[in-house]
């Protein structure tokens, strides 16, 4: 990290001069370029020296899209954004407009960004794991790494890693995911001309059995529910049985009213 926080230290102190084409003739006007930083804010400028035609304007550009542009006469320009050299490292180009176009560039240049795609993954015992890291700050990455805690660095001679890196990203593929040797925080180191940087990815292996957990849940939710059902029903029934008794005892209960009814009147009519 040293060595980063130098590099970016010595890039502040950057001065971009380029020369541009004015035309299809003759000795073009060198523009000079910088940049500085303050109060969180980092403001670009370019200088045109002895311009040799008139400016009718100004233009800003990074990565095709125009940050800035106006219709002021004169041979400077700048433009200033909120935040640090390390969000907007990058090429940035000032053009002057006018008849011919001139155009000059700021380059913010830092040590590798490098973050990771996803800073806990996640693999199946037996399954490929995949761990990707970018780099989104510039110039681009000239030489990428993988290590893993407690294991040094990872080679694609191994047999069970691959490694594959292409300028500001690098993927590595584990094979057959073993659930005591791959789990662990896993390194991907970048360096460009500036430094180095770093990121850590965070590997868990799940066993098998793990993909089975979500329908033995729903199993186990099931019969828990058919076990509800069928104490309630077995505590229902009992509760039933006295109203049948009652319907049964209601007709001799009648029949005994009616035989004392008749042995009053018997008892009267004597």
């Amino acid at each position: 990290m040293a060595a980063g926080a130098a590099g970016t230290r010595a890039v502040l102190a950057l001065l971009v001069l380029c020369s541009m084409a004015a035309g299809a003739a003759g000795t073009s006007p060198d523009i000079a370029g910088n940049f500085l930083v303050g109060d969180g804010k980092v403001t670009l400028w370019c200088n045109m020296s002895e311009p040799q035609h008139t400016i009718t304007g100004h233009k800003w550009i990074h990565k095709e899209k125009t940050l800035k542009e106006d219709n002021e006469p004169g041979a400077s320009t700048s433009y200033t954004f909120e935040g640090t050299v390390e969000e907007h490292s990058g090429i940035y180009e000032c053009i002057f407009e006018g008849n011919p176009q001139t155009r000059g560039q700021v380059n913010i240049s830092v040590p590798p960004q490098v973050t990771a795609y996803k800073k806990s993954e996640h693999g199946n015992e037996g399954d490929t794991g995949v761990l990707t890291c970018k780099n989104p700050s510039f110039p681009a990455v000239t030489t990428w790494s993988w290590h893993k805690s407690g294991h040094g660095r990872l080679e694609n001679a191994s047999g069970r890693y691959i490694i594959k890196s292409s300028g500001n990203k690098t993927e590595l593929r584990i094979l057959k995911l073993d659930i005591e040797q791959d789990t662990g925080d896993y390194f991907c180191n970048a360096t460009n001309p500036l430094g180095t940087g770093d990121a850590t990815v965070n590997l868990r292996v799940r066993s098998r059995l793990a993909a089975l957990w979500p329908f033995l849940g729903i199993v186990a939710e099931v019969l828990v529910l058919v076990t509800i059902i069928f104490i309630y029903e077995k505590r229902r029934k009992p509760d039933e049985v006295p109203d049948d008794d009652d319907g049964g005892s209601a007709p001799l209960k009648s029949n005994a009213t009616n035989h004392k009814d008749k042995n009053v009147r018997q008892r009267n009519a004597n």
